[in-house]
């Protein structure tokens, strides 16, 4: 297990994860095609709904750049799917119960509350060009201010 962060640059890490509404997603199917991959921490909180939303809000316009969007949460499919339908959520929302994707992104990070710490998720997005290579990072993102920082960054590949 890694926790090196990947970089702007960095040839994006490979993956295949089963995502809500039976489907499945894998870097091999968007060879040569733009994607935002997003970590969020936990399906129907505050924040994340937040975020969520406004990417399903965005969609459209994401589209109109080519970019298909993938949200990765360590929840099981079950929980995501329940999520998904509950927002109208249309793109794939992808289950890292082991983390194994997000440690190889170092999104999977110590954090604390109350005086507690713990592994959670941080959330995080990575625009991948269609050479897939790490186009953007956006570490810590605000779930409000996500959608209009994707946007604007995807408009210039």
């Amino acid at each position: 297990m890694s926790n090196e962060p990947v970089s702007v640059g960095d040839k994006a890490p490979d993956f295949s994860l089963q995502a809500s509404r039976g489907r499945t997603v894998s870097s091999a199917e968007l060879s040569g095609r733009p994607y935002l991959l997003y970590f969020y921490p936990k399906a129907d909180t505050p924040g994340c709904t937040t975020q969520a939303c406004g990417i399903q809000e965005a969609l459209p316009a994401l589209g109109r750049l080519n970019l298909t969007v993938i949200g990765v949460s360590p929840d099981p499919v079950s929980k995501i799917d329940k999520f998904a339908d509950k927002y109208g959520l249309e793109f794939p929302l992808a289950s890292d119960p082991e983390h194994e994707l997000a440690d190889r992104y170092g999104t999977w990070v110590e954090k604390s509350m109350y005086g507690r710490t713990y592994f959670g998720m941080e959330r995080s997005s990575f625009l991948i060009g269609a050479d897939g290579h790490i186009k953007a990072i956006w570490r810590k993102v605000k779930p409000a201010d996500h959608v209009a920082l994707v946007e604007k960054a995807a408009a210039e590949l």
